[in-house]
């Protein structure tokens, strides 16, 4: 219940901070659904009214009522839809683009000025969270933009946080487990050869959601390690992506064999490896990072 008291008083908040429960936003002549039912007229050059009521979740009785509002003020032409005569396309008429237009124009100054108020790290927090926040309470994963890249600065501390933190929340490892992540970090940060060793953020929307590095085993050997996915991004085929990268990058680089180390209770990762086609080499008990567990040793020919 803490959860949804903290979830509800921030929909308070924001509601409030953004103007939603005025009559007239942004000072204009128009509610904040009709707003957005301008923004999404001015996407393209007509939309269908079906389409239109399902992309916004509107009541159609609701819709009707706007779409009258703005046939009448001059902002909007309707008419049947030429492949299907009995649905109905909108189109914006030039006030109608000019209305939208505004209310885009106001819109930008407005969160333009919320945001002149904070520094450069608190935006990046602020936009971050905005996207965690996204992520994990969008309806689908389908249609999002996933990139490998190059961390940005922040993010190999991005990499030990988020292996802490998901590691301990999904196999109740402690925080040796933190520390063992942070000096592979570290010692790549301090020394690492850009033209054998590298290492990938997986960005999704703008946003890590992943990683991985290839670092120096011997001459010959490359050593895949720290290889994570975030919950809210699994399923993807991210995690696959992020191995053939590492794997492409070490035979690039001139290593023909490339090892990693795991635990036989990490089934996800171990599945992603034997599709990249790795074979298990061996397998020891050990006690580490507060449990009981079997230490892995997996390798390929590359």
């Amino acid at each position: 219940m803490d959860d949804i008291a903290t979830v509800r008083a921030f929909n308070r908040f924001y509601t409030n901070l953004v103007g939603a429960l005025q009559d007239e936003h942004l000072h204009t002549p128009y509610t904040l659904t009709e707003a957005r039912v301008l923004y999404e007229l001015a996407a393209g050059p007509g939309r269908d009214l079906l389409d239109l009521r399902r992309t916004l979740d509107l009541d159609p009785g609701y819709l009707t009522r706007i779409m009258t509002r703005f046939t009448g003020d001059g902002l909007v032409v309707q008419a049947r839809s030429e492949a299907d005569g009995r649905r109905r396309t909108v189109t914006l008429t030039d006030a109608g683009r000019a209305a939208a237009a505004t209310l885009d124009a106001l819109a930008t100054e407005s969160i333009g000025t919320l945001l002149d108020k904070l520094t450069d790290a608190d935006r990046a927090r602020l936009t971050g969270a905005m996207g965690t926040i996204t992520r994990l309470l969008a309806p689908a994963a389908t249609g999002r933009v996933v990139s490998l890249r190059p961390p940005r600065p922040g993010e190999l501390g991005w990499i030990v946080q988020r292996h802490g933190a998901v590691y301990t929340a999904e196999h109740g490892f402690d925080v040796t487990f933190e520390a063992w992540v942070a000096r592979i970090v570290a010692d790549f940060a301090t020394a690492h050869d850009p033209a054998r060793e590298a290492v990938w953020i997986a960005d999704m929307d703008g946003q890590p959601v992943g990683s991985i590095m290839c670092v120096r085993d011997d001459d010959t050997t490359a050593k895949l390690r720290v290889l994570l996915v975030e919950a809210s991004a699994r399923g993807l085929g991210i995690g696959g992506r992020l191995v053939g990268e590492c794997v492409r990058f070490a035979r690039a680089a001139g290593y023909t064999r490339m090892v990693l180390g795991t635990y036989s209770a990490m089934a996800a990762a171990r599945r992603i490896y034997t599709r990249a086609g790795f074979a298990l080499d061996d397998a020891v008990p050990v006690r580490a990072h507060g449990h009981d567990l079997v230490k892995e040793t997996w390798s390929s020919m590359l």
